[in-house]
Protein backbone atom coordinates (compact mmCIF):
# COMPACT_ATOMS: atom_id res chain seq x y z
CA UNK A 1 0.00 0.00 0.00
CA UNK A 2 1.10 3.45 -0.67
CA UNK A 3 2.31 6.00 2.09
CA UNK A 4 0.42 9.23 2.02
CA UNK A 5 1.24 10.66 5.62
CA UNK A 6 3.91 13.17 3.70
CA UNK A 7 0.73 14.76 1.79
CA UNK A 8 -0.28 18.41 3.17
CA UNK A 9 -3.30 17.65 5.49
CA UNK A 10 -5.70 19.64 3.40
CA UNK A 11 -6.40 21.59 0.50
CA UNK A 12 -8.05 24.94 0.29
CA UNK A 13 -8.81 25.00 -3.93
CA UNK A 14 -9.52 28.97 -3.82
CA UNK A 15 -8.18 31.74 -1.39
CA UNK A 16 -12.38 32.28 -2.03
CA UNK A 17 -13.38 29.35 -0.23
CA UNK A 18 -14.46 28.95 3.35
CA UNK A 19 -13.86 24.99 3.46
CA UNK A 20 -10.64 23.10 3.05
CA UNK A 21 -10.86 19.79 2.12
CA UNK A 22 -8.69 16.42 3.80
CA UNK A 23 -6.20 15.01 1.87
CA UNK A 24 -6.01 12.07 4.19
CA UNK A 25 -8.03 11.37 7.55
CA UNK A 26 -7.36 14.15 10.21
CA UNK A 27 -8.01 13.02 13.63
CA UNK A 28 -9.40 15.86 15.72
CA UNK A 29 -7.18 18.11 16.81
CA UNK A 30 -4.84 18.33 13.91
CA UNK A 31 -3.65 21.90 13.36
CA UNK A 32 -4.75 23.71 10.36
CA UNK A 33 -4.41 27.18 11.22
CA UNK A 34 -2.47 29.33 13.99
CA UNK A 35 -4.28 28.57 17.06
CA UNK A 36 -6.88 26.76 14.68
CA UNK A 37 -7.26 23.11 15.14
CA UNK A 38 -9.91 20.07 13.89
CA UNK A 39 -12.82 19.26 16.12
CA UNK A 40 -13.64 16.26 15.34
CA UNK A 41 -12.17 13.46 13.09
CA UNK A 42 -12.45 14.88 9.41
CA UNK A 43 -13.09 11.53 7.18
CA UNK A 44 -10.74 11.38 3.59
CA UNK A 45 -12.24 13.93 1.18
CA UNK A 46 -14.42 15.57 3.65
CA UNK A 47 -14.74 19.54 4.09
CA UNK A 48 -13.81 21.54 7.48
CA UNK A 49 -14.03 25.16 7.95
CA UNK A 50 -11.41 27.25 7.86
CA UNK A 51 -12.77 30.53 8.79
CA UNK A 52 -16.31 31.38 10.65
CA UNK A 53 -19.24 30.69 9.03
CA UNK A 54 -22.54 32.50 9.92
CA UNK A 55 -26.02 30.69 9.95
CA UNK A 56 -27.46 30.80 6.25
CA UNK A 57 -23.94 32.12 5.11
CA UNK A 58 -23.15 30.79 1.85
CA UNK A 59 -20.54 27.71 2.37
CA UNK A 60 -17.83 28.36 -1.20
CA UNK A 61 -15.68 25.56 -2.93
CA UNK A 62 -13.92 26.19 -5.74
CA UNK A 63 -14.31 29.31 -5.48
CA UNK A 64 -18.33 28.75 -5.95
CA UNK A 65 -21.51 28.22 -3.76
CA UNK A 66 -22.05 24.75 -2.57
CA UNK A 67 -24.44 25.80 0.20
CA UNK A 68 -25.60 27.27 2.97
CA UNK A 69 -24.94 26.91 6.56
CA UNK A 70 -27.97 25.94 8.48
CA UNK A 71 -26.27 26.99 11.77
CA UNK A 72 -22.82 28.64 12.98
CA UNK A 73 -20.15 26.87 11.77
CA UNK A 74 -16.68 27.25 13.90
CA UNK A 75 -13.36 27.20 11.87
CA UNK A 76 -11.85 23.47 12.39
CA UNK A 77 -15.57 22.12 12.35
CA UNK A 78 -16.49 19.48 9.71
CA UNK A 79 -18.98 20.53 7.49
CA UNK A 80 -21.23 17.83 5.84
CA UNK A 81 -25.39 17.30 5.92
CA UNK A 82 -25.97 17.94 10.07
CA UNK A 83 -24.60 21.73 9.12
CA UNK A 84 -24.95 22.63 5.33
CA UNK A 85 -27.64 22.35 2.95
CA UNK A 86 -29.34 23.32 -0.39
CA UNK A 87 -30.65 26.54 -0.94
CA UNK A 88 -31.64 28.56 -4.20
CA UNK A 89 -29.12 31.90 -5.28
CA UNK A 90 -29.12 32.99 -8.52
CA UNK A 91 -26.52 32.41 -11.53
CA UNK A 92 -24.97 35.11 -13.56
CA UNK A 93 -25.15 32.88 -16.92
CA UNK A 94 -23.03 35.84 -18.70
CA UNK A 95 -24.00 33.73 -22.14
CA UNK A 96 -20.87 33.44 -24.28
CA UNK A 97 -18.40 36.03 -22.09
CA UNK A 98 -15.51 33.44 -22.25
CA UNK A 99 -15.68 32.05 -25.26
CA UNK A 100 -11.56 32.05 -26.31
CA UNK A 101 -10.50 31.10 -29.86
CA UNK A 102 -8.74 27.92 -30.02
CA UNK A 103 -6.30 26.63 -32.55
CA UNK A 104 -7.59 23.28 -33.70
CA UNK A 105 -3.72 21.39 -35.21
CA UNK A 106 -3.95 20.59 -39.11
CA UNK A 107 -4.88 17.23 -39.94
CA UNK A 108 -1.30 16.17 -40.65
CA UNK A 109 -0.25 17.12 -37.22
CA UNK A 110 -3.17 15.78 -35.28
CA UNK A 111 -2.62 12.65 -32.96
CA UNK A 112 -3.75 9.56 -34.87
CA UNK A 113 -4.84 6.25 -33.82
CA UNK A 114 -5.55 2.52 -35.65
CA UNK A 115 -9.42 2.50 -36.11
CA UNK A 116 -11.93 0.84 -38.56
CA UNK A 117 -13.04 2.84 -41.67
CA UNK A 118 -16.77 1.87 -42.35
CA UNK A 119 -18.47 2.62 -45.85
CA UNK A 120 -20.58 5.54 -45.04
CA UNK A 121 -16.75 7.34 -43.59
CA UNK A 122 -17.48 7.11 -39.91
CA UNK A 123 -14.83 5.17 -37.91
CA UNK A 124 -14.78 2.61 -35.39
CA UNK A 125 -12.79 1.88 -32.54
CA UNK A 126 -14.41 -1.75 -32.60
CA UNK A 127 -15.85 -4.72 -34.68
CA UNK A 128 -19.21 -5.62 -33.36
CA UNK A 129 -21.77 -7.57 -34.69
CA UNK A 130 -25.40 -6.56 -32.87
CA UNK A 131 -28.45 -7.59 -32.14
CA UNK A 132 -31.05 -4.78 -31.17
CA UNK A 133 -34.17 -5.42 -30.10
CA UNK A 134 -37.28 -3.39 -30.22
CA UNK A 135 -39.60 -4.58 -27.61
CA UNK A 136 -38.34 -6.43 -24.61
CA UNK A 137 -40.39 -9.47 -25.72
CA UNK A 138 -37.74 -10.11 -28.56
CA UNK A 139 -35.03 -9.98 -25.74
CA UNK A 140 -34.45 -13.68 -25.21
CA UNK A 141 -34.88 -14.14 -28.81
CA UNK A 142 -31.69 -11.90 -29.06
CA UNK A 143 -29.59 -13.03 -26.55
CA UNK A 144 -30.30 -16.97 -27.36
CA UNK A 145 -28.93 -15.62 -30.93
CA UNK A 146 -25.90 -14.24 -29.34
CA UNK A 147 -24.90 -16.75 -27.18
CA UNK A 148 -25.39 -19.40 -29.72
CA UNK A 149 -23.34 -17.06 -32.53
CA UNK A 150 -20.48 -16.67 -29.61
CA UNK A 151 -20.70 -20.38 -28.78
CA UNK A 152 -20.76 -22.15 -31.55
CA UNK A 153 -17.40 -21.83 -32.97
CA UNK A 154 -18.53 -19.55 -35.73
CA UNK A 155 -16.45 -16.46 -34.99
CA UNK A 156 -13.05 -18.52 -34.63
CA UNK A 157 -12.18 -18.19 -38.49
CA UNK A 158 -12.64 -14.30 -37.78
CA UNK A 159 -10.49 -12.93 -35.39
CA UNK A 160 -11.32 -9.67 -36.48
CA UNK A 161 -14.88 -9.67 -34.92
CA UNK A 162 -14.40 -8.78 -31.56
CA UNK A 163 -17.95 -10.39 -30.96
CA UNK A 164 -21.98 -10.97 -31.03
CA UNK A 165 -23.70 -8.84 -28.71
CA UNK A 166 -27.47 -8.82 -27.90
CA UNK A 167 -28.79 -4.88 -26.77
CA UNK A 168 -31.77 -5.52 -25.13
CA UNK A 169 -34.34 -3.22 -23.24
CA UNK A 170 -37.69 -3.13 -20.97
CA UNK A 171 -39.81 -1.18 -23.24
CA UNK A 172 -40.88 -0.69 -26.79
CA UNK A 173 -44.58 -1.47 -25.91
CA UNK A 174 -46.77 -0.29 -23.19
CA UNK A 175 -46.40 3.29 -24.21
CA UNK A 176 -47.60 6.52 -26.96
CA UNK A 177 -46.35 5.43 -30.56
CA UNK A 178 -45.52 9.55 -30.46
CA UNK A 179 -43.89 11.64 -27.61
CA UNK A 180 -41.04 12.53 -25.98
CA UNK A 181 -40.45 8.91 -24.51
CA UNK A 182 -41.16 7.26 -28.35
CA UNK A 183 -38.47 10.01 -30.18
CA UNK A 184 -36.37 8.90 -27.24
CA UNK A 185 -36.48 5.19 -28.06
CA UNK A 186 -36.47 5.54 -31.28
CA UNK A 187 -33.43 8.12 -31.72
CA UNK A 188 -31.24 5.31 -29.27
CA UNK A 189 -32.08 2.49 -31.56
CA UNK A 190 -31.23 3.59 -34.65
CA UNK A 191 -28.29 5.41 -33.04
CA UNK A 192 -27.11 1.63 -32.45
CA UNK A 193 -27.70 0.32 -35.45
CA UNK A 194 -25.69 3.32 -37.36
CA UNK A 195 -23.10 3.39 -34.73
CA UNK A 196 -19.52 2.77 -36.23
CA UNK A 197 -18.19 0.35 -33.42
CA UNK A 198 -21.18 -2.41 -35.22
CA UNK A 199 -19.78 -3.98 -38.24
CA UNK A 200 -22.98 -5.94 -38.77
CA UNK A 201 -26.59 -4.99 -37.61
CA UNK A 202 -29.22 -7.46 -37.09
CA UNK A 203 -32.93 -5.91 -35.52
CA UNK A 204 -34.91 -8.32 -33.87
CA UNK A 205 -38.69 -7.70 -33.20
CA UNK A 206 -42.06 -9.60 -32.17
CA UNK A 207 -44.35 -8.11 -34.83
CA UNK A 208 -47.12 -6.95 -32.80
CA UNK A 209 -45.77 -4.10 -30.75
CA UNK A 210 -45.47 -0.22 -30.47
CA UNK A 211 -42.27 0.05 -31.89
CA UNK A 212 -42.91 -0.96 -35.23
CA UNK A 213 -39.53 -1.59 -37.34
CA UNK A 214 -41.40 -1.47 -40.68
CA UNK A 215 -42.65 2.01 -39.72
CA UNK A 216 -39.03 3.04 -38.18
CA UNK A 217 -37.11 1.72 -41.22
CA UNK A 218 -39.32 4.01 -43.31
CA UNK A 219 -39.11 7.09 -41.51
CA UNK A 220 -35.32 6.60 -41.45
CA UNK A 221 -35.59 5.79 -44.98
CA UNK A 222 -33.62 2.61 -44.42
CA UNK A 223 -32.71 0.03 -46.74
CA UNK A 224 -32.06 -3.59 -45.70
CA UNK A 225 -28.59 -4.69 -47.17
CA UNK A 226 -26.44 -7.66 -46.16
CA UNK A 227 -24.77 -5.80 -43.00
CA UNK A 228 -28.12 -4.64 -41.84
CA UNK A 229 -31.26 -7.47 -41.60
CA UNK A 230 -34.56 -7.33 -39.62
CA UNK A 231 -36.90 -9.57 -38.42
CA UNK A 232 -39.90 -10.58 -36.25
CA UNK A 233 -40.69 -13.67 -34.40
CA UNK A 234 -43.98 -13.66 -35.27
CA UNK A 235 -43.29 -13.41 -38.86
CA UNK A 236 -40.63 -15.87 -38.74
CA UNK A 237 -42.58 -18.73 -37.14
CA UNK A 238 -41.77 -18.67 -33.96
CA UNK A 239 -38.92 -19.07 -31.02
CA UNK A 240 -36.87 -21.81 -32.77
CA UNK A 241 -37.07 -20.76 -36.47
CA UNK A 242 -35.74 -17.06 -35.70
CA UNK A 243 -32.79 -18.00 -33.79
CA UNK A 244 -31.67 -20.51 -36.91
CA UNK A 245 -32.94 -17.80 -39.17
CA UNK A 246 -30.92 -15.02 -37.18
CA UNK A 247 -27.91 -17.46 -36.92
CA UNK A 248 -28.35 -17.34 -40.61
CA UNK A 249 -27.98 -13.51 -41.16
CA UNK A 250 -25.33 -13.30 -38.36
CA UNK A 251 -23.33 -16.25 -40.78
CA UNK A 252 -23.69 -14.51 -43.82
CA UNK A 253 -22.61 -10.92 -42.19
CA UNK A 254 -19.17 -12.51 -41.18
CA UNK A 255 -16.88 -12.50 -44.25
CA UNK A 256 -17.70 -8.78 -44.60
CA UNK A 257 -17.37 -7.92 -41.08
CA UNK A 258 -14.12 -9.91 -40.49
CA UNK A 259 -11.94 -8.12 -43.51
CA UNK A 260 -11.98 -5.02 -42.02
CA UNK A 261 -8.71 -4.25 -41.09
CA UNK A 262 -7.42 -1.57 -38.85
CA UNK A 263 -5.99 1.77 -40.39
CA UNK A 264 -4.26 4.61 -39.02
CA UNK A 265 -6.26 7.62 -39.36
CA UNK A 266 -6.78 10.95 -37.13
CA UNK A 267 -8.17 11.37 -33.57
CA UNK A 268 -10.37 13.78 -35.31
CA UNK A 269 -12.60 10.53 -35.78
CA UNK A 270 -12.96 10.37 -31.78
CA UNK A 271 -16.19 10.77 -30.32
CA UNK A 272 -15.36 10.62 -26.52
CA UNK A 273 -18.06 10.36 -24.14
CA UNK A 274 -16.65 11.99 -20.35
CA UNK A 275 -18.36 10.62 -17.55
CA UNK A 276 -18.47 10.09 -13.46
CA UNK A 277 -20.20 7.84 -11.16
CA UNK A 278 -19.77 6.53 -7.47
CA UNK A 279 -17.67 10.13 -7.36
CA UNK A 280 -16.18 11.46 -3.88
CA UNK A 281 -14.62 14.73 -2.43
CA UNK A 282 -11.38 13.81 -5.06
CA UNK A 283 -13.25 13.78 -8.05
CA UNK A 284 -13.77 17.41 -8.75
CA UNK A 285 -9.85 18.22 -7.77
CA UNK A 286 -7.61 15.03 -9.32
CA UNK A 287 -9.13 12.54 -12.13
CA UNK A 288 -12.41 15.29 -13.50
CA UNK A 289 -10.29 18.06 -14.44
CA UNK A 290 -7.43 15.60 -15.42
CA UNK A 291 -10.20 14.17 -17.67
CA UNK A 292 -10.57 17.91 -18.79
CA UNK A 293 -7.77 18.60 -19.60
CA UNK A 294 -7.32 15.38 -22.08
CA UNK A 295 -10.65 16.05 -23.76
CA UNK A 296 -8.97 19.60 -24.34
CA UNK A 297 -5.94 18.18 -25.88
CA UNK A 298 -9.14 15.61 -28.11
CA UNK A 299 -10.53 18.75 -29.48
CA UNK A 300 -7.35 20.26 -30.56
CA UNK A 301 -6.66 17.11 -32.57
CA UNK A 302 -10.00 17.93 -34.01
CA UNK A 303 -12.13 15.52 -32.13
CA UNK A 304 -14.98 15.69 -30.11
CA UNK A 305 -15.42 15.47 -26.46
CA UNK A 306 -19.46 14.69 -25.00
CA UNK A 307 -20.12 15.92 -21.28
CA UNK A 308 -23.65 14.87 -20.24
CA UNK A 309 -25.29 14.03 -17.04
CA UNK A 310 -27.53 17.19 -16.93
CA UNK A 311 -28.42 16.46 -13.12
CA UNK A 312 -25.11 16.63 -12.27
CA UNK A 313 -24.22 20.43 -13.98
CA UNK A 314 -26.90 21.59 -11.92
CA UNK A 315 -25.53 24.65 -10.03
CA UNK A 316 -22.56 25.02 -12.47
CA UNK A 317 -24.56 25.19 -15.71
CA UNK A 318 -23.47 28.96 -15.88
CA UNK A 319 -19.74 27.81 -15.92
CA UNK A 320 -20.95 26.54 -19.31
CA UNK A 321 -22.95 29.07 -20.36
CA UNK A 322 -20.02 31.63 -20.11
CA UNK A 323 -17.90 28.94 -22.75
CA UNK A 324 -21.13 28.49 -24.96
CA UNK A 325 -20.48 29.55 -28.18
CA UNK A 326 -23.43 31.44 -28.86
CA UNK A 327 -25.79 32.94 -26.93
CA UNK A 328 -28.08 30.34 -28.09
CA UNK A 329 -26.49 27.46 -27.47
CA UNK A 330 -26.09 28.90 -23.88
CA UNK A 331 -29.75 29.56 -23.77
CA UNK A 332 -30.66 26.10 -24.97
CA UNK A 333 -28.47 24.56 -22.38
CA UNK A 334 -30.76 26.55 -19.67
CA UNK A 335 -33.82 24.92 -21.40
CA UNK A 336 -32.27 21.38 -20.57
CA UNK A 337 -32.17 22.81 -16.79
CA UNK A 338 -35.69 24.36 -16.47
CA UNK A 339 -36.91 21.14 -18.12
CA UNK A 340 -35.21 19.27 -15.49
CA UNK A 341 -36.86 20.94 -12.90
CA UNK A 342 -40.14 20.66 -13.97
CA UNK A 343 -39.29 16.61 -14.41
CA UNK A 344 -38.36 16.08 -11.12
CA UNK A 345 -41.11 18.49 -9.71
CA UNK A 346 -43.88 16.44 -11.69
CA UNK A 347 -42.34 13.33 -10.19
CA UNK A 348 -42.56 14.66 -6.23
CA UNK A 349 -39.06 15.11 -6.42
CA UNK A 350 -36.36 17.54 -6.32
CA UNK A 351 -32.89 17.63 -7.80
CA UNK A 352 -30.59 17.63 -4.26
CA UNK A 353 -31.58 13.77 -4.57
CA UNK A 354 -28.37 13.06 -6.46
CA UNK A 355 -25.84 12.77 -4.62
CA UNK A 356 -26.24 9.13 -3.81
CA UNK A 357 -25.41 7.73 -0.48
CA UNK A 358 -21.70 7.04 -1.82
CA UNK A 359 -21.24 9.86 -2.83
CA UNK A 360 -22.21 11.75 0.63
CA UNK A 361 -19.87 8.99 2.32
CA UNK A 362 -16.74 10.25 -0.17
CA UNK A 363 -17.53 13.61 1.16
CA UNK A 364 -20.16 15.25 -1.22
CA UNK A 365 -22.75 16.68 0.67
CA UNK A 366 -25.39 18.95 -2.02
CA UNK A 367 -25.86 18.42 -5.72
CA UNK A 368 -24.12 21.91 -6.16
CA UNK A 369 -21.00 20.63 -4.69
CA UNK A 370 -20.92 17.54 -7.10
CA UNK A 371 -22.15 19.09 -10.05
CA UNK A 372 -19.15 21.83 -9.78
CA UNK A 373 -16.69 19.22 -9.84
CA UNK A 374 -18.22 16.57 -12.71
CA UNK A 375 -18.16 19.80 -14.91
CA UNK A 376 -14.50 19.70 -14.39
CA UNK A 377 -14.41 16.83 -17.22
CA UNK A 378 -15.12 19.24 -19.48
CA UNK A 379 -12.28 20.82 -19.74
CA UNK A 380 -12.14 24.68 -21.28
CA UNK A 381 -12.74 24.94 -24.63
CA UNK A 382 -16.01 26.47 -26.28
CA UNK A 383 -19.39 24.82 -26.49
CA UNK A 384 -20.55 24.20 -29.52
CA UNK A 385 -23.42 22.79 -29.03
CA UNK A 386 -26.72 21.29 -26.64
CA UNK A 387 -27.97 17.73 -27.67
CA UNK A 388 -31.50 16.08 -26.34
CA UNK A 389 -31.06 12.44 -25.39
CA UNK A 390 -29.23 10.03 -28.14
CA UNK A 391 -29.11 12.51 -30.95
CA UNK A 392 -26.51 12.62 -33.23
CA UNK A 393 -23.85 14.42 -32.59
CA UNK A 394 -22.60 16.38 -35.29
CA UNK A 395 -20.32 19.52 -34.09
CA UNK A 396 -16.90 18.89 -33.60
CA UNK A 397 -15.33 19.80 -30.28
CA UNK A 398 -16.70 20.12 -27.06
CA UNK A 399 -20.52 19.59 -26.56
CA UNK A 400 -23.20 18.84 -24.48
CA UNK A 401 -25.97 15.99 -24.07
CA UNK A 402 -29.11 16.17 -22.01
CA UNK A 403 -28.94 12.81 -19.77
CA UNK A 404 -29.89 11.35 -16.57
CA UNK A 405 -26.95 11.13 -14.40
CA UNK A 406 -27.71 7.38 -13.92
CA UNK A 407 -24.56 6.44 -15.42
CA UNK A 408 -25.93 3.21 -17.89
CA UNK A 409 -28.44 5.46 -18.77
CA UNK A 410 -26.77 8.33 -19.65
CA UNK A 411 -23.83 6.46 -21.52
CA UNK A 412 -26.48 4.64 -23.49
CA UNK A 413 -27.38 8.06 -24.90
CA UNK A 414 -24.04 9.03 -25.71
CA UNK A 415 -22.97 6.13 -27.59
CA UNK A 416 -26.40 5.99 -29.65
CA UNK A 417 -25.59 9.77 -30.63
CA UNK A 418 -21.84 8.71 -31.97
CA UNK A 419 -19.55 8.33 -28.64
CA UNK A 420 -17.15 5.13 -30.07
CA UNK A 421 -14.67 5.68 -26.34
CA UNK A 422 -15.76 6.48 -23.15
CA UNK A 423 -14.01 7.61 -20.21
CA UNK A 424 -15.74 7.08 -16.66
CA UNK A 425 -13.78 8.58 -13.63
CA UNK A 426 -15.00 7.08 -10.06
CA UNK A 427 -14.13 7.36 -6.24
CA UNK A 428 -15.87 5.08 -4.90
CA UNK A 429 -15.41 2.67 -7.59
CA UNK A 430 -17.94 1.95 -10.00
CA UNK A 431 -18.06 -1.67 -11.68
CA UNK A 432 -19.41 -0.59 -15.48
CA UNK A 433 -18.13 -1.36 -19.12
CA UNK A 434 -19.91 -0.63 -22.16
CA UNK A 435 -20.22 -2.57 -25.19
CA UNK A 436 -19.96 -1.78 -28.14
CA UNK A 437 -17.54 1.40 -26.95
CA UNK A 438 -14.78 0.78 -24.62
CA UNK A 439 -14.76 2.72 -21.26
CA UNK A 440 -11.38 3.73 -19.74
CA UNK A 441 -12.02 3.60 -15.82
CA UNK A 442 -10.00 6.68 -13.82
CA UNK A 443 -9.88 6.11 -10.17
CA UNK A 444 -10.06 9.41 -8.17
CA UNK A 445 -7.95 8.58 -5.19
CA UNK A 446 -5.09 5.84 -4.86
CA UNK A 447 -6.71 3.90 -1.98
CA UNK A 448 -9.84 2.86 -4.37
CA UNK A 449 -7.30 1.88 -6.70
CA UNK A 450 -5.72 -0.17 -4.85
CA UNK A 451 -8.59 -1.65 -3.70
CA UNK A 452 -10.05 -2.10 -6.99
CA UNK A 453 -6.85 -2.16 -9.16
CA UNK A 454 -8.86 -4.80 -11.72
CA UNK A 455 -11.64 -2.39 -12.07
CA UNK A 456 -9.49 0.47 -13.24
CA UNK A 457 -7.79 1.65 -16.09
CA UNK A 458 -6.07 4.40 -15.02
CA UNK A 459 -4.93 6.14 -10.98
CA UNK A 460 -5.64 9.70 -10.48
CA UNK A 461 -5.14 9.77 -6.93
CA UNK A 462 -1.61 10.16 -7.66
CA UNK A 463 -2.03 13.96 -8.36
CA UNK A 464 -2.13 14.58 -4.75
CA UNK A 465 1.43 13.09 -4.15
CA UNK A 466 2.57 15.86 -6.71
CA UNK A 467 1.99 14.39 -10.44
CA UNK A 468 0.92 17.02 -12.00
CA UNK A 469 -2.68 17.43 -13.74
CA UNK A 470 -1.40 18.10 -17.29
CA UNK A 471 0.76 15.00 -16.88
CA UNK A 472 -2.19 12.94 -15.83
CA UNK A 473 -4.26 14.89 -18.96
CA UNK A 474 -1.67 13.89 -20.98
CA UNK A 475 -1.67 10.14 -19.87
CA UNK A 476 -5.49 10.25 -20.09
CA UNK A 477 -5.39 11.13 -23.31
CA UNK A 478 -2.52 8.84 -24.52
CA UNK A 479 -4.35 5.61 -23.20
CA UNK A 480 -8.07 7.38 -25.18
CA UNK A 481 -5.67 6.61 -28.40
CA UNK A 482 -4.26 3.25 -27.37
CA UNK A 483 -7.86 1.94 -26.25
CA UNK A 484 -8.93 3.34 -29.66
CA UNK A 485 -6.61 1.23 -31.26
CA UNK A 486 -7.56 -1.64 -29.84
CA UNK A 487 -5.90 -1.98 -26.33
CA UNK A 488 -8.44 -3.92 -24.27
CA UNK A 489 -9.48 -1.97 -21.16
CA UNK A 490 -9.83 -3.70 -17.54
CA UNK A 491 -13.95 -3.80 -17.81
CA UNK A 492 -13.57 -5.52 -21.47
CA UNK A 493 -11.28 -7.75 -20.03
CA UNK A 494 -13.76 -8.75 -17.36
CA UNK A 495 -16.27 -9.30 -19.85
CA UNK A 496 -18.67 -6.28 -19.28
CA UNK A 497 -20.93 -4.31 -21.48
CA UNK A 498 -23.47 -7.12 -22.21
CA UNK A 499 -26.21 -5.69 -19.83
CA UNK A 500 -25.35 -2.22 -19.95
CA UNK A 501 -27.74 -1.05 -22.97
CA UNK A 502 -29.86 0.69 -21.34
CA UNK A 503 -32.31 3.54 -22.63
CA UNK A 504 -33.89 6.50 -20.64
CA UNK A 505 -37.88 5.56 -20.24
CA UNK A 506 -39.90 8.81 -19.21
CA UNK A 507 -43.40 9.06 -19.65
CA UNK A 508 -46.22 6.54 -19.07
CA UNK A 509 -46.06 2.33 -19.25
CA UNK A 510 -49.66 1.56 -19.95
Amino acid sequence: MTNHTDRPPFLRLSQEDNVAVASRKLDAGTVIAEGVSTNARIPFGHKFAVQPIADGEAVRKFGQIIGFAKGPIAPGEWVHEHNLAMGEFERDYRFSEDVRPINILPEEEQATFMGYRRANGKVGTRNYIGILTSVNCSASVARFIAQAANNSGMLDDYPGIDGVVAFTHGTGCGLADQGEGFDMLRRTQWGYAGHPNLGGVLLVGLGCEVFQIGRMKETYGIEENDLFRTMTIQDTGGTAKTIEQGLEYIRQMLPAVGALKREEVPASHITLALQCGGSDGYSGITANPALGLAADMLVRNGGTAVLAETPEIYGAEHLLTRRAVTPEVGEKLIERIRWWEDYTARNRNEMNNNPSPGNKLGGLTTILEKSLGAAAKGGSTPLNAVYEYAEQVKEKGFVFMDTPGYDPVSITGQVAGGCNVVCFTTGRGSAYGNKPSPSIKLATNSAMYERMSGDMDINCGDILDGVSLEEKGRQIFEEVLAVASGKRTCSEKLGYGDAEFVPWQIGATM
